[in-house]
């Protein structure tokens, strides 16, 4: 039996209620939205609990991405440190030794994937950044490589090579100090020219020739720049030490590219112990870092022109 009954109190008889329309109508609306609300329960209970392959695949492909995008960015930005330093020793090359511009390296095919990028799958940008990252990395080497090549073979007809070498073994580039240009004074606080770079190191540190040459000028004094050395290396190169604690060659001395020629101090109107470097290449003072391209790793050159430009006060 189903449905709804009642007794007739008039007759006593047991009668069907038949249900309004309203209700019948509430009724299907409640129904309705119990279903919509059991329906949407089932779908987030599956979506959380339950993945489909599709989605294992994404989540899987998204925890690639995490690990490889930190390694790649990393490894990106040594790279273009790598880069930097390499332009920087192929201008020091072009502008130094051979007195002109460098050529120009257009690059090809990154604007052609910047362009499409926005059709590109995040795993084609991986695989192709990875691919790129491989070939500069390799590119990189082999550059290197060649440019110290080149310093073997870059003078050809000329009697020595450029003071190339560090005029300081093992010199941490941490220690760099103040280069040439426009630097603070500690004794008078103004800005004055300065001619050469400031090596900071304790006193009694060996100095070394940094190329064949002729010892032209010692001197003695406790003024100005002190105890001061003067290398002639050839075509027009001179290399220049001052406030030095000991002299050990003598004017007119012969000297070979490492040989040793002087200790550190802090004589004259010296700050602190250091060593003040200059290179002078036509009677024109020049940046010595851009000399030592051929002597330190890209890392330790990119800091030491960081730190040199970047020092606002000279030791002297």
């Amino acid at each position: 039996m189903t449905g709804r009954y009642e007794i007739d109190k008039d007759d006593f008889r047991i009668r069907k209620v038949r249900p309004s329309a309203a209700k019948i109508i509430r009724r299907c609306v409640k129904y309705f939205f119990v279903s919509i609300a059991l329906a949407v329960i089932y779908y987030i209970l599956f979506a959380l609990v339950f993945s489909t392959d599709t989605e294992r695949r994404l989540k899987q492909e998204n925890r690639m991405y995490a690990k490889l995008y930190p390694d790649m960015a990393e490894k990106e930005a040594l790279l273009n440190d790598v880069v930097e330093d390499l332009e920087a020793r192929d201008n020091s090359i072009y502008e130094e030794i051979f007195n002109s511009s460098s050529p120009l390296s257009p690059d090809f095919g990154y604007a052609f994937f910047v362009e499409s990028g926005d059709s590109a799958t995040d795993e084609g940008i991986v695989r192709y950044t990875e691919a790129k990252l491989r070939d500069a990395a390799g590119t990189a080497a082999e550059v290197d490589a060649l440019l110290h090549e080149i310093l073997e073979k870059c003078i050809v007809g000329q009697d020595s090579l450029p003071p190339l070498a560090l005029p300081l073994k093992d010199f941490p580039y941490a220690q760099t100090g103040a280069s040439t240009g426009q630097k603070m004074s500690p004794f008078y606080k103004v800005y004055q020219k300065h001619t050469g770079l400031d090596m900071i190191v304790p006193p009694g540190t060996p100095v070394y020739s940094p190329a064949d040459g002729t010892v032209t000028q010692t001197v003695r004094s406790g003024r100005e720049s002190g105890n001061v050395l003067t290398i002639d290396h050839g075509n027009g190169y001179v290399t220049r030490y001052a406030h030095l604690k000991e002299i050990l060659v003598r004017r007119g001395r012969a000297v070979k590219k490492g040989d040793l020629i002087a200790t550190t101090g802090s004589s004259g109107k010296s700050f602190a112990p250091h060593l003040h470097y200059e290179i002078i290449k036509d009677t024109v003072h020049v940046d010595p870092v851009n000399y030592f391209f051929g002597s330190v790793s890209p890392e330790e050159y990119v800091e030491m022109m960081i730190l040199g430009e970047s020092i606002a006060q000279t030791m002297e």
